[in-house]
């Protein structure tokens, strides 16, 4: 005869285990202690029956106990032990839940590494920690979302960061591939989001004007900051490297005796190592920025942590101060009016583009020797190097 809820509460516990029947195999086992289990009882072969733990009363319903029962029949029916299938769920069920977002991202930044110079690495990292993983980092991969993912992305284009968003998403597509050939995820839910973040208009950087430069450099004639920060925004002009590339130099790089500054290919945006002549000028500018910073690997620490490098922040806050409009003038700016002016006085395309450290397209003169073009760099640096004093106050050096 079926259970009854009535029936089932007011079965009392006895000196030994017994069991009240439902049918089709499902009894309530009630036990000394007051205790009552659901279980179901099976048959895989006809000379020996098995039970199948359903769950504990009242937690598990009658109810809840006969889909229980319906379930497991199903799984004998198939010829499967009910035990071992919930058993190997849940062992899925936790190795699903511990295959989040954000420990698959970890793993494919590992694999990535050894072809990431530091700075994408850092900025990987940092922007996948900053929106990708307070949204969805803690979820299992397989369960994100195109929805959460498009969240992120437009709430980053919301606070003006769209290039970004651009980046980010194709950072998560390559996670969720990454998780697809490694069996962890389905699909790639971020493909279906490309186009739903418009590529802003980029701003090309511009060439500086004649009193654009005079006006730079009297104001820092007047500059009362810190003397490092001062030396960096004179040193900007003169070696029209990446803002980057400067901030993060280190001493060891600087031949003070040959007049040469190589900077390792692992800092360089193309992988590729790059040399600097130097000249009297930023030879002068060297030897005063060390004086500053005393005994440190860097050669521009911040202000605030001399373990660290000067911040982005920092440069562009100081040019702001200088008087310049947020923008108006930025680091890449003295990038771009070396090479309108280089290019302007006659120097070799080749030459320039060496110096500028920018990618060589034509094979040929990729293939070249580029250590052939040092004495030519160093009478372009001179020149560019005079053109430039001509614009600054006496007092400045």
């Amino acid at each position: 005869m079926a259970l009854t809820d009535t029936k089932i509460k007011n079965a009392k516990p006895q000196d030994k285990p017994y069991t009240l029947q439902d049918g089709n195999g499902l009894y309530l086992e009630v036990r000394p202690t007051g205790s009552k289990f659901w279980r179901y009882r099976f048959w895989l072969t006809p000379t020996k029956d098995s039970r199948y733990t359903i769950g504990e009363y009242p937690s598990v319903s009658l109810s809840d106990a006969r889909r229980g029962r319906e379930w497991a029949r199903e799984q004998v029916k198939l010829g499967f032990n009910p035990t071992d299938v919930r058993k190997k769920e849940k062992l899925s069920n936790i190795a699903e839940a511990s295959n989040t977002f954000e420990l698959v991202a970890k793993e494919w930044i590992e694999k990535k590494r050894p072809n990431w110079t530091a700075g994408t690495r850092v900025q990987v990292e940092t922007f996948l920690k900053v929106n990708c993983y307070p949204a969805f980092g803690k979820k299992p991969i397989r369960d994100v979302t195109s929805h959460e993912i498009l969240f992120v992305l437009q709430s980053m284009e919301r606070r003006g960061s769209a290039s970004s968003a651009l980046k980010v998403r194709q950072w998560c597509s390559a996670i969720f591939c990454y998780a697809v050939s490694t069996l962890r995820a389905e699909s790639d839910p971020a493909a279906a989001l490309k186009g739903a973040i418009i590529q802003p208009k980029t701003k090309n950087s511009r060439c500086l004007t004649h009193d654009e430069l005079r006006q730079y450099f009297n104001a820092l004639a007047d500059y009362s900051g810190f003397p490092q920060t001062k030396i960096t925004l004179l040193l900007l002009p003169f070696l029209f490297l990446r803002q980057g590339e400067l901030r993060n130099g280190l001493w060891s790089e600087v031949n003070f005796d040959e007049a040469i500054w190589v900077i390792p290919a692992s800092r360089m945006k193309m992988s590729r190592s790059h040399s600097i002549p130097l000249t009297d000028t930023t030879l002068k500018l060297l030897t005063q920025l060390k004086s500053v910073v005393g005994d440190n690997d860097l050669m521009i620490p911040s202000i605030k942590d001399k373990r660290k490098s000067m911040s982005r922040s920092t440069v562009n806050r100081a040019i702001e101060y200088l008087g310049f409009e947020r923008t108006l003038i930025t680091s890449h700016d003295f990038r771009a009016t070396a090479s309108t002016t280089l290019y302007e006085m006659g120097f070799r395309r080749e030459v320039i583009e060496k110096q500028l450290a920018h990618a060589e397209t034509n094979r040929v003169v990729a293939a070249y020797n580029h250590a052939e073009y040092l004495r030519e760099r160093r009478e372009m640096m001179e020149v560019y190097d005079e053109w430039l004093r001509g614009f600054m106050p006496d007092s400045l050096l």
